[in-house]
């Protein structure tokens, strides 16, 4: 009986590490995308300025050509 509890011990403890690794991964992965939210919205300001400064028609607003 003891050593089943503790093998039982044993497997919970590796699952206990691989939840606390897989926290550290979604808590990183987490502020990457923050991080690249931010990037692409700069970038999409200053796309917007550059097409507002140049006074040319934003491409997203027109229709394709074969429509």
């Amino acid at each position: 009986m003891e050593r089943r509890i503790e093998a039982l011990e044993e497997r919970l403890a590796h699952v206990l590490r691989g939840f606390d690794d897989l926290s550290d991964v979604v808590a990183a992965q987490a502020n990457a995308i923050d991080r690249l939210k931010r990037q692409v919205a700069l970038l999409l300001g200053r796309e917007a300025g550059r097409e507002a400064e140049s006074g040319a028609v934003v491409l997203a607003d027109q229709k394709p050509p074969h429509w």
